[in-house]
């Protein structure tokens, strides 16, 4: 049988922790920014949805369904959120008119999501709303160093999709990391 303070890891934290690479401050350096993006997109959104009555949530459930229908265990997937909130939120459009459920050949439980006219008309309006800020933005910024940022993000993508949260990584070689 293993001692207390064997059994106990998590109290035998190291004084010091690692030092950090380069490379691992610039990641986390990366990680802080997309972080402040992530809360300004959030409210952004929510301000471009706001003039149809709608949120940033509903927004990307009426969009996640604009061209087919689908269940809201796909939509809830292809947007990585738990499927009651989007089940939440698919329940409240269909009730204001702007998405409805319909038979899923595919499932006898599990109804597909589609808009309404009336859903359409006020996604199109958010989405024009949208086009007019990302044109202007995108001009600001420019097209080459947003088209830089985004190669840079998908290897990040790359390199995280797959591995298990919270896994800790072997310590790479710092003689032969970038």
């Amino acid at each position: 049988m293993r001692n207390l303070s064997e059994r106990q890891n998590a109290v035998n934290v190291p004084e010091q922790p690692p030092a950090r690479t380069p490379a691992g401050d610039a990641f986390t350096n990366l990680i802080s920014q997309v972080v402040r993006l992530i809360r300004l997109f959030s409210a952004e959104g929510e301000a471009l949805a706001k003039p149809e009555g709608q949120t940033l949530a509903r927004w990307l459930v009426l969009e996640a369904v604009a061209e087919r229908p689908a269940s809201v265990a796909e939509v809830a997937r292809s947007l990585a959120l738990a499927r009651q909130s989007v089940q939440r939120i698919a329940d409240l459009l269909e009730r204001e008119g702007l998405a409805v459920y319909e038979d899923n050949p595919r499932h006898r439980r599990a109804k597909l999501l589609r808009l309404t006219p009336e859903g359409r008309q006020v996604l199109r309006a958010i989405q024009a709303a949208q086009q007019v800020w990302a044109n202007s933005l995108g001009a600001e910024v420019g097209e080459s160093g947003l088209r830089r940022a985004s190669v840079v993000l998908d290897q990040v993508q790359r390199a995280l999709t797959g591995r298990r949260p919270g896994r800790r990584a072997e310590a790479p070689d710092p003689h032969t990391a970038e």
